[in-house]
């Protein structure tokens, strides 16, 4: 049977096909369009995906009637009586829309944790902004079976709050709140800010619910300590009220100590780390537990068992190889080097096949690349580490961190600035032997006795990772990179 799941009309587009079990395709509509968090498909997205294959089913990673009447409800909807205006209407410029079903929107998220999980039995916690209801959800996943167990309504919702406050801060809510998350670690924690950042919470504040902000948040201080100030402690309450949900959670599910954690609000790194130390056992993240990744979730949910999971790289190829030699000279040149190369990664996190790398050491690295990528000078870059040094540089709270979903304390900032935050803290990838990236690094460990390199994405802020070979030489054309 083949599967083709479908996430769009909300943000950040996806597709993903599933064939007997095995990960054909999984790719952003943006990467195609070069439109950021697209929340449309393209004929080329959906051309590439049906390369695959005639799909038996096409699932879809919410149950629109459900959200309809949610929206209604909540006074948020308009068009109630524009029955043609559904995900069936949009589809059916693909598609043969009979082939259409609808998986509820927290069962994508579940679904796609689960199932892409190494566990036959786990507690899964799902926290987003939002489904057609759900905010939380925490299930219980058993051979073939996802089993509900606790849920929390509309609009109590800790990724609406943090939403909300990454538009208070001046960023686009539903796509800024990594840069929320990294403003955080240069804020003061301030007693009186959480106070009042937490009566908020108390509130259901959202994103249409502005006027709730309180004279303290509403400060006529615009200056950039300010937003630190109250993205740190946001992120404080985030994590404390996420921690709360995960003890809930091991009362609720005492049969596993397994944790498969997914949605939106899984993607916050910084909260991760919290959270691995918490549960302190096996945890899984996929790593696309946002609403793209629901376009897998569905898949999955609608095969109804786990799938091969292998790695991330599902998207478009770029059929071309590099010589580790060259990619190690222009490195210990100084150079900041593109790759692109193999199959895209599904995912927000370039790790290696749509990657920017540098020399993590010196005083000037971090600027230069912010410079290239064109970001605020604040914002901290990714290491990436051979899997068997990692936890004597790092004190990793996993015992690997693939797919960088996790932050750790450096053991050695001094020596490596660029991929070091304000705070200490590094948002860790680990590779071994399998990886591209392994031989370039175990070269470029053995020319100069360096551990690890910066790796973060291959775009430039407000675009989309390059995707195609024709991506990447734009990318070099303008940019002045040497890409491989």
């Amino acid at each position: 049977m083949r599967v083709l799941g479908v996430s769009c009309l909300n943000h950040d587009a996806a597709i993903s096909v599933i064939e007997d079990g095995e990960i054909l395709f999984a790719a952003h509509s943006e990467r195609y369009s070069r439109i950021k968090f697209d929340e449309l498909l393209n004929d080329d997205i959906v051309n590439e995906a049906l390369s695959y294959g005639e799909p038996d089913k096409i699932a879809y990673f919410e149950h629109p009637w459900h959200k309809k009447l949610r929206q209604i409800q909540a006074g948020q909807y308009r068009e109630v009586f524009q029955l043609d205006n559904t995900p069936k209407s949009y589809l059916k410029r693909w598609f043969d829309t009979s082939k259409i079903t609808y998986t509820p929107h927290h069962l994508s998220h579940a679904a796609g944790g689960y199932f892409t999980s190494p566990y036959d039995d786990a507690c899964i916690v799902v926290i987003d902004a939002i489904g057609e209801w759900d905010t939380i959800s925490v299930w219980y996943g058993k051979g073939e079976n996802i089993i509900k167990r606790h849920s929390v309504k509309y609009p109590h919702s800790l990724g609406l709050f943090y939403s909300a406050i990454t538009k208070r801060l001046g960023l686009k809510p539903q796509e800024d709140e990594y840069i929320t998350m990294g403003m955080a670690a240069w804020g003061n924690k301030r007693e009186d800010v959480r106070d009042e950042i937490k009566s908020l919470l108390e509130c259901n504040l959202h994103c249409g619910l502005i006027d709730n902000w309180s004279p303290l948040c509403y400060s006529d201080d615009h200056s950039e300590q300010w937003k630190y100030d109250i993205a740190a402690n946001a992120q404080w309450v985030l994590e404390k009220e996420i921690l709360k949900v995960i003890t809930q959670a091991k009362l609720l599910v005492p049969e596993s100590n397994n944790l498969v954690y997914s949605g939106g609000v899984a993607l916050n790194c910084v909260a991760n780390e919290k959270v691995a130390h918490a549960w302190n056992n096996p945890m899984w993240i996929m790593p696309n537990p946002g609403d793209s990744g629901s376009s897998l979730g569905c898949a999955a949910s609608t095969w109804g068992k786990h799938v091969q999971w292998e790695d991330c790289f599902l998207g478009t190829d770029i059929k071309s190889s590099y010589k580790v030699t060259d990619v190690v000279d222009a490195l210990i040149n100084g150079e900041i080097v593109g790759i692109a190369s193999g199959r895209a990664e599904f995912g927000p996190r370039a790790l290696g096949n749509r990657s920017l790398l540098a020399d993590p050491r010196g005083s000037t690295m971090k600027d230069r690349v912010n410079e290239i990528k064109k970001r605020q000078k604040f914002r901290p870059f990714s290491p990436v580490v051979m899997e068997s040094r990692a936890h004597l540089d790092f004190n990793l709270p996993v015992p690997v961190s693939p797919y960088m979903q996790f932050t750790a304390k450096c053991l050695i900032t001094k020596e490596y600035p660029a991929v070091c935050h304000v705070d200490g803290s590094s948002r860790v990838q680990t590779v071994n032997h399998k990886h591209r990236l392994f031989e370039i690094l175990k070269q470029f460990h053995d020319r100069t006795g360096c551990l690890m390199l910066l790796n973060t994405s291959l775009n430039i802020k407000g675009q989309p990772m390059v995707n195609t070979a024709s991506d990447a030489q734009e990318f070099k054309r303008h940019h002045n990179v040497t890409i491989f």
